[in-house]
């Protein structure tokens, strides 16, 4: 097999290089050269997806029997049309990283891949979508709609949508579990959303890497959610970030509307958390019998810390400083309370 990555130094790419590294395949990579460190033994063409004359160029290295796109998150949906219709004649399979937020009922129901998208044009700008006042839809979910359908118009039945929720793991750039890691080892009471049985359904990076090279390798189309078929509860995420940092923490369950009246941001300051009846009831029974194999998130949660106590870092992103609640707020929280929290 010889592949075209998308990406390929940080986080997601870069195990989707591994991976296929370590099935003896050629690969290339396509990057600016900004973030992050080349992975050795690849082909690197560097550009800029943005710059039709960088695309052209990378044109002339394939063709490839698959390409995976692991960069466009935070691209428009022209610029992923411009690299789908530069490539398409250079490619026998495309395998596009979404997101499940391109679900127009997400996260307020159970979702499978037939449930309904968010509309957006193939050709939009980064301009195009909104965001809700309760934070749903997203304009993330409306632009990432909109990559799907420009891969669609360029590649037909050759392409293939993962659509991931929440992905975890070493060198993870947003700091949800970080933070959650670091908070447990600090100790002390925790602020933790209640209900303790609430389950949650993230993914390791390692496996959907895993899938994606699976699929790149593959023959069949269509979308595939990706969320962990059994996940974990908020009790055993909480206790298993205390366990494998030694922390001395106690977990204070706190009441969704407590955390709402102190002004505490879902998702973010509270990371992994969000009120929403259908954000972690993402079906992957497709995937699953498609070959999707995901370990237990106590061994994610492990592999993480272990990653973080051997200095590694995630390459520097805007997000990372958006998560997690301050000691100083989770102070007030606490301090507003009934009874005793120390």
């Amino acid at each position: 097999m010889r592949i075209l990555v998308m990406g390929g130094t940080w986080f997601l790419g870069r195990e989707v290089v591994a991976e296929s590294l370590r099935r003896g395949w050629r690969v290339t990579t396509f990057t600016r050269g900004l973030s992050g460190e080349p992975v050795p033994g690849v082909e690197r063409v560097h550009g800029d997806r943005t710059v039709p004359a960088d695309l052209r160029l990378l044109a002339a290295h394939g063709p490839w029997d698959a390409v995976i796109d692991t960069s466009s998150s935070e691209l428009p949906p022209r610029v992923v049309q411009l690299s789908a219709s530069a490539l398409s004649a250079q490619t026998a399979r495309w395998v596009h990283l979404s997101t499940v937020s391109v679900y127009a009922d997400w996260p307020h129901s159970a979702l499978t891949e037939e449930s309904p998208l968010l509309e957006c044009p193939a050709d939009a700008d980064e301009s195009y979508g909104f965001t809700g006042q309760d934070g749903s839809p997203t304009k993330y979910g409306f632009q990432k709609a909109g990559g799907e359908k420009a891969v669609v118009e360029a590649l037909g039945d050759r392409a293939v949508f993962l659509r991931p929720g929440v992905i975890l793991g070493p060198a993870e750039y947003v700091g949800r579990l970080p933070w959650w890691l670091t908070r447990a080892h600090r100790g002390g009471p925790i602020v933790v959303p209640a209900p303790a049985d609430r389950l949650i359904q993230p993914v390791d990076v390692r496996d959907v890497a895993a899938f994606a090279v699976d699929q790149a390798a593959s023959t069949g189309g269509g979308a595939f959610n990706i969320a962990h078929p059994t996940g974990i509860t908020f009790a055993d995420f909480v206790q298993a970030c205390l366990e494998v940092t030694g922390g001395a923490g106690r977990p204070v369950w706190t009441q969704p509307e407590v955390l709402a009246e102190c002004g505490v941001k879902q998702w973010t300051e509270m990371p992994l958390w969000r009120t929403h009846a259908g954000v972690w009831l993402v079906n992957s029974d497709r995937a699953v019998a498609s070959g999707l194999h995901c370990r237990p998130l106590r061994d994610t949660i492990a592999d993480t810390w272990a990653w973080w106590q051997s200095a590694g870092r995630p390459v520097d992103h805007p997000r990372w400083a958006d998560h997690g609640v301050s000691p100083e707020k989770e102070a007030k929280i606490l301090a507003s309370l009934p009874g005793p929290t120390a």
